[in-house]
């Protein structure tokens, strides 16, 4: 279908001389040490640094993309450097970050890399999460997530057309990634953009709270994000903090035990309490933890355990 010298719509594979190569492997266009809770993933070593990178490429094409100009490059068009896996994990021992993350643009698409340095992380006591819309097939996938300690999936509508009409992609790939990750024991959490008349009636965030916890268990945390105009939908609004507060308490109306609001300053959309007696556990300010009365993972007060990779 690729024809020689062709590159494929995820624009990182190459036909030459009728095999596929990727031309992004070990050269990552972005690397920072971030908070964790950047990616956002709140239930994972809180208040750690982790390595993340990314190449260019992806196989969803958002019309919401905040990091487009690097999702939607071509590999020719964007600088890059020299990282293969060994250095990646070098340089997680060098900036004493216990993880790495897979992030910012869709590691699915430089599946090998990601592959070959979660691997030789892993084997140095270096744990990896993957930031995904994941759109990816289950063998692959089940595959790779041998090798990860945690995913942060973007659950971007429980709506087909959505996926089809925002997103040039199908729904059920991404919930059938979900629900393998869940199963195989992976850290998972939920991230849904919420975008003003689009994904933001309060049934449709009701379908979503319900879909996750159904399929994915009611202590799977969810993170409602505000939406930023730009990309293609720079003619919407930012999302209000009154329609993040909304879908919270729809979300805590469904069951769900841990929900936290995004991309937007609030008193405590960010914090962690216990499910059971409502202690306030882990207090956040933007990518900040400001206090983590956790013991062991389990609640102080009432001993009970909290979903979550702790230590």
């Amino acid at each position: 279908m690729i024809a020689p010298g062709q590159s494929g719509e995820c624009r990182v594979r190459i036909n030459l001389d009728g095999v596929l190569h990727s031309v992004v492997y070990g050269y990552p266009c972005s690397a920072n040490v971030d908070p964790v809770e950047k990616k956002p993933v709140f239930h994972f070593l809180p208040g750690t640094p982790i390595l993340s990178l990314a190449t260019v490429g992806c196989n969803l094409h958002c019309k919401n993309c905040q990091n487009w100009e690097i999702s939607q490059a071509n590999p020719e068009d964007s600088q890059a450097f020299a990282c293969p896996p060994e250095k990646v994990v070098a340089l997680a021992q060098q900036y004493q970050c216990p993880s790495i993350a897979y992030t910012y643009t869709e590691p699915i698409i430089y599946y090998e890399y990601t592959y070959d340095t979660a691997k030789l992380a892993r084997q140095a006591g270096i744990r990896s999460v993957l930031v995904t819309a994941g759109y990816v097939n289950a063998p692959p996938w089940r595959d790779l997530l041998q090798h990860i300690a945690a995913v942060r999936v973007d659950l971007k509508s429980v709506s087909d057309a959505f996926y089809r009409d925002i997103c040039s992609a199908t729904l059920k790939p991404v919930q059938n990634a979900l629900v393998v990750a869940k199963s195989m024991g992976v850290h998972v959490e939920v991230v849904n953009l919420v975008i003003p008349t689009l994904n933001d009636k309060p049934d449709e965030i009701r379908d979503l709270a319900r879909w996750v916890r159904a399929n994915l268990g009611r202590e799977t945390p969810l993170h409602f994000s505000g939406f930023a105009p730009m990309y293609k939908m720079r003619h919407l609004p930012p999302t209000s903090l009154q329609i993040l507060e909304t879908a919270r308490e729809i979300a805590a109306s469904e069951g769900l035990e841990y929900i936290y609001i995004g991309n937007r300053q609030t008193a405590t959309g960010e914090n962690t309490y216990c499910p059971g007696c409502q202690r306030l556990l882990i207090q956040r300010v933007g990518f900040a933890v400001l206090q983590n009365s956790l013991k062991d993972g389990h609640c102080p007060d009432c001993g009970r355990e909290i979903y979550g990779i702790w230590k």
